[in-house]
């Protein structure tokens, strides 16, 4: 069954240029990090520092971009960064990338290569539908504080993305909610690529994270939904 994505037309007034595709993948195979994901990342490393050629992140037309729209809805962006930016600075860093899972290792490796957010939920662990909305405030957002569940709350106006129970990611693509991310135990996921026109191009994107998706969970069902 395809899951329900939307943009609020308040979203779509505070950033026009707004583009994305989803992936929608049913039959993964994810577990441990390995080293054809660890090099994936390497390999995505090497890709974002030749794109680059000795600048940093943030004087990227995509990223200037995407740094424009959280300033439009009250966001720092040098305290906030979007998923891309943050990943891309440990990327070109001396620890480099993190190492989460095969799964989450595939999609980061995408976000950093072609410099844009990608994120990943389990599919069995939303609610209803995926909406871009603003934030009234007083969603429910669980996140971990000092190793402990938590539940916090969007600002108010703030840009999330949310299903039936909340909150599943804070100020666009930020930071992830615990409780639809993809763990070990993910069978099937959504993956979001998310743009600003003209500066995003997300069809090679995610052309290649559905051959990786299907190099590494081989008989995976892969949907690519492109939206406006």
């Amino acid at each position: 069954m395809t899951i329900d994505l939307t943009v609020s037309d308040e979203v779509r007034a505070l950033a026009p240029g707004f583009t994305h595709i989803a992936v929608e993948a049913h039959g993964l195979v994810n577990g441990p990090t390995t080293e054809g994901t660890s090099a994936l990342l390497d390999d995505a490393a090497r890709r974002l520092a030749a794109r680059l050629e000795g600048h940093a992140p943030h004087e990227d037309a995509h990223i200037a971009a995407w740094r424009a729209a959280y300033t439009a809805f009250g966001a720092k962006p040098n305290r906030t960064r979007n998923s891309a930016e943050a990943l891309a600075k440990r990327a070109l860093a001396d620890g480099g990338l993190p190492r989460i899972n095969a799964l989450v290792d595939v999609y980061n490796a995408i976000s950093v290569a072609h410099l844009i957010p990608v994120g990943g939920e389990d599919l069995d662990r939303i609610k209803g539908g995926m909406r871009l909305v603003r934030a009234t405030g007083d969603e429910d957002f669980v996140t971990v504080a000092s190793g402990e569940q938590a539940v916090e709350h969007p600002d108010a106006g703030e840009v999330v993305w949310r299903d039936a129970e909340g909150v599943t990611c804070r100020r666009w693509n930020w930071r992830q909610g615990t409780r639809t991310r993809l763990t070990e135990e993910s069978v099937n996921a959504l993956f979001l690529l998310e743009g600003m026109a003209p500066h995003a191009d997300l069809e090679p994107a995610a052309a290649e994270l559905a051959e990786l998706l299907e190099k590494f969970s081989p008989g995976v069902r892969l949907t690519v939904h492109a939206r406006a």
